[in-house]
């Protein structure tokens, strides 16, 4: 039988090979998307799975819209195909036994009472911290939006490349901002943030944003910019991307993007996993599946973990030696337990006993009193033992969104951390039920009666998240957002502008820049690579497009 032929492969239906698969289709190109699992999405995915319950819908890994530019919204037309996001509330952090932290920018009285218990100062330093957090973003944010130079490079064109982006990004630049951001880049979360409070129940709440799937604490050197990565909100092209909550869940996400792919000409197959890619002469010219079926095409697109791409999927003889140690030596760590809860009814909190305040059961519950709580859960698991008392960003997706279950009843996400990093080995199903039951115990201290409303449970561990998502190590970022890993270094040097060292083969995963997050940032970018190299006419003759 002979090959199927296409313009372009594109290896895992993830969101961002669907936003690359998107876009090439609608240039004309005929796309064929291969995704090994039985559904499209990846991490960006909504599921049911409670027996009992089928009616409850859960965001599976990923829980919430991060920096997807509105101009991919607008290009691939995504409303029209069901993309909704309702913007996130504020942050409540309880306090053990009594009291905790609200902080909602839109009621600044409200944030300055709650935090008055444990410090009367911070409120007015915040103001400060805001604005200074938010001009380092502002220019660290447009940067996502770049394919970054070859950094080093003295070949003419390299070297040209570095010189117009430096000209574009010179604006703005100060001696003092440049000592700004070389702190965001090697600093700790806590100590940049011992410069601004005092209390270790603010710096606590404000140190999650730089330990989020992360294997470090707060502590370590590098989660500073992790925690500005966060704060990013205008990526330079004058519109705000929102953080918030997707209608359907995730996986409406990722059905969005599908059904755009799909209008423009793009074939999805699912169940499809890419065995090998087909190197010959130092070119890609296809691909073979598990089933052995073989598709053939001139340009193929991995948005794949880069270890699964050059480790698995390509001989390392057809790639540089170099670059194939890179790629080993590629950090992909995690220790994140995702919890998915379901709950009979919205479960009452001790500072809203009728669970009808948004600034509570709306917001970002974030478990991390102290920063030496959340540097104990780190450490235990650094020493190999899960955490006895995890941190966890707890949301109540259905509270915006009725959709994901029956009326009356609720789901809960727990977004957790840490158990030991090795556990993607290895299942650990039993202690990883332990490390849930104790999440409840914290849970149910500021929130009564909480473990009454849970009537379905699902704990997914790196062993899970490696094994059935392809998310090596767990790392839900396909690569540590640590400053050796970002920019020109992600996922290898000389090789961070989407392309690879196979002619035609190029990288699209969560591993290249402006990776981590749903953002459809690296689908975006390796697309206007290969325009770059290719030219549109080529994909236009073929008759398909608007």
């Amino acid at each position: 039988m002979g090959a199927d032929r296409y313009d372009v492969i594109v290896v895992g239906g993830g969101h961002n090979g669907l936003v690359a698969a998107a876009y090439l289709a609608r240039m004309g190109a005929r796309v064929v998307v291969l995704e090994s699992r039985h559904k499209t999405g990846g991490a960006a995915d909504t599921s049911s799975p409670f027996p009992e319950h089928p009616d409850v819908k859960v965001t599976t890994l990923s829980y919430v819209m991060s920096l997807m530019p509105p101009s991919i919204v607008r290009d691939l037309r995504l409303e029209a195909f069901g993309y909704r996001v309702v913007p996130m509330g504020g942050s409540y952090a309880p306090q053990p036994g009594a009291g905790g932290i609200r902080d909602d920018e839109g009621k600044r009285g409200r944030f300055r009472a709650t935090l008055a218990p444990f410090s009367t100062t911070d409120a007015d330093a915040y103001e400060d911290w805001s604005a200074w957090l938010a001009r380092s973003a502002a220019f660290l944010g447009p940067l996502l939006m770049e394919t970054p130079p070859d950094l080093g490079s003295l070949a003419p064109g390299d070297l040209v490349d570095q010189v117009r982006f430096a000209l574009r990004h010179r604006a703005g630049m100060s001696s003092r901002l440049a000592a700004d951001i070389t702190k965001l880049f090697t600093m700790s979360a806590v100590d940049l943030l011992d410069e601004w409070f005092e209390s270790t129940e603010l710096k606590a709440l404000i140190a999650t944003s730089g330990i989020i799937g992360t294997w470090a604490g707060p502590e370590e050197p590098g989660t500073a910019y992790v925690l500005m990565h966060h704060a990013v909100g205008d990526l330079g092209d004058g519109n705000l991307s929102e953080w918030g909550y997707p209608t359907g869940g995730m996986g409406a996400v990722s059905d969005a993007l599908r059904r755009s792919a799909e209008s423009h000409g793009a074939e999805i197959r699912v169940r499809s996993r890419v065995e090998r890619i087909l190197v010959e002469a130092g070119a890609a010219r296809g691909v073979v599946t598990a089933a052995g079926e073989e598709y053939r095409a001139p340009l193929v697109i991995s948005a794949c973990h880069p270890k699964i791409t050059f480790l698995e999927q390509i001989p390392r003889e057809d790639l540089p030696g170099e670059f194939v140690r890179d790629i080993e030596n590629w950090r992909t760590r995690s220790g994140t337990v995702k919890i998915n809860l379901a709950l009979s009814h919205m479960p009452a909190f001790r500072d809203d006993p009728s669970g009808e305040d948004p600034e509570i059961a709306g917001s970002s519950i974030m478990v991390s009193p102290t920063i030496r709580y959340l540097e104990k859960a780190f450490e235990e698991a650094r020493d190999g033992a899960a955490s006895t008392a995890p941190f966890s960003e707890t949301c109540i997706p259905s509270y915006y969104d009725p959709t994901l279950a029956p009326e009356g009843m609720h789901v809960m996400s727990m977004f957790t951390q840490w158990v030991p990093h090795e556990w993607a080995a290895e299942r650990h199903q039993d202690e990883l039920e332990a490390y849930a039951d104790r999440m409840v115990d914290i849970h149910d201290d500021f929130m009564p009666g909480f473990k009454d409303a849970i009537v379905g449970r699902q704990v997914i561990g790196p062993w899970q998240m490696e094994n059935e998502w392809g998310l090596i190590g767990g790392n839900i970022f396909h690569g540590e957002l640590s400053p050796d890993q970002l920019f020109h270094m992600r996922p290898a040097p000389g090789y961070a502008d989407y392309r690879t060292p196979i002619h035609g083969l190029y990288q699209a995963s969560s591993a290249t820049h402006a990776g981590g997050g749903v953002t459809g940032l690296p689908g975006h970018h390796v697309v206007r690579e290969i325009v770059k190299d290719r030219k549109r006419s080529r994909f236009r003759r073929r008759g398909r497009g608007r």
